[in-house]
């Protein structure tokens, strides 16, 4: 594993066009890039993921895993505004010395795009052999096969949408009514807001699990309780757990970028965004994900013509993309031999 500092040599440029003096996306790479270029695997991580893929995909990008870095030259680089990249609402604004905070640039799914572009540009990978990602990381990879502005080989998207739906978007809206109830979300400080997320992260678990999965693992054995609930306490954790490790400032920003996805902006529209699309395509859908229920990605694998889609069966919900990795790496393994690629033997 080797981590990296990318330092835009220009003024970055925002879909809304507002600018960034200092562009820096911090990334990490995994394995050696063959002779030819032709073993990259880019991977865009979901909301509040970084860019150690090996970490949080366990199971599938690892040694004797299906993406093994022995094998493959593994590329996951943080998007801008995330809490674990260097370019983000609690970086300094060169033009006033203090943190940007709520004065950072609104920035979309495109932006996220256009900086890894650029980063890939900058890194001279001109082709990659698998663009993966799932959830806000399934829409950049969407986006950026739409853009043609890299060769890619292979496509794979997991639990995610070519528009963001209105029921997603109320969920984030739902999210940022919380975090901005917290009057020191605007005291401009870094832990400004913590409260406010701590909410914000226990409304996000409701929409990335479901009934059953609470049912399966939060159940009450004692019928006489009436108080110290295993789901509330459950609730609490997690969101105490998002907020020792990010900040409000990102979050925010963050789900503004997801609420903005559509492939048809800019474009005739998003049938014709996906049509375009030439590469084979994976699509894979959670049965039971109430947030990218299986018709959105349905919709994908219908529009690009050369797609294939596939359900996985699960409990978890949307998070299952990110536990079932036995049976993504079944369905992935698959996939990429019908493409009659070389594909490890799995220890």
């Amino acid at each position: 594993m080797s981590k990296h500092i990318y330092l835009h040599p220009a003024p970055f440029v925002f879909e809304n066009g507002r600018e960034l003096t200092d562009l820096q996306i911090s990334y990490e790479t995994f394995g050696e890039l063959n002779a030819d270029r032709s073993n990259v695997i880019w991977v865009c991580h979901a909301l509040t993921a970084n860019a150690n893929v090996l970490d949080w995909w366990s199971g599938l990008f690892g040694t004797d895993d299906l993406f093994d870095p022995n094998d493959y030259f593994i590329i996951c680089a943080n998007v801008i505004g995330s809490a674990y990249n260097h370019s983000n609402p609690l970086s300094i604004n060169p033009a006033t010395g203090q943190a940007y905070y709520l004065s950072f640039p609104e920035f979309t799914v495109k932006d996220l795009v256009s900086a890894h572009q650029f980063l890939a540009s900058h890194l001279e990978i001109n082709k990659i052999d698998i663009l993966i990602g799932g959830s806000l990381g399934g829409q950049q990879a969407l986006e950026w096969a739409a853009s043609s502005t890299i060769a890619i080989d292979h496509l794979i998207v997991v639990g995610t949408n070519a528009v963001h739906s209105p029921w997603g978007i109320a969920f984030n809206e739902s999210q940022r009514l919380a975090i901005t109830a917290d009057r020191t979300f605007y005291a401009n400080h870094p832990d400004g807001g913590a409260k406010g997320l701590k909410v914000a992260r226990s409304i996000a678990l409701l929409s990335y699990r479901n009934h059953t999965t609470y049912n399966n693992t939060q159940r009450e054995n004692d019928k006489d309780k009436i108080g110290y609930y295993k789901a509330a306490s459950y609730q609490n954790y997690q969101g105490e757990k998002l907020v020792k490790r990010y900040n409000a400032y990102s979050y925010y920003f963050l789900t503004k970028a997801m609420d903005s996805h559509n492939l048809g902006r800019g474009r005739l529209s998003v049938e014709s965004a996906l049509a375009n699309i030439s590469c084979p395509t994976l699509v894979l859908s959670v049965n039971t994900d109430l947030l990218f229920p299986p018709q959105e990605q349905q919709f994908i694998a219908q529009h690009i013509p050369n797609a294939r889609y596939q359900e996985i069966e699960s409990t978890y919900g949307h998070d299952g993309f990110l536990i079932e990795t036995k049976k993504l790496t079944e369905i992935i393994s698959s996939f990429l031999r019908e493409q009659k690629e070389y594909v490890p033997e799995l220890v």
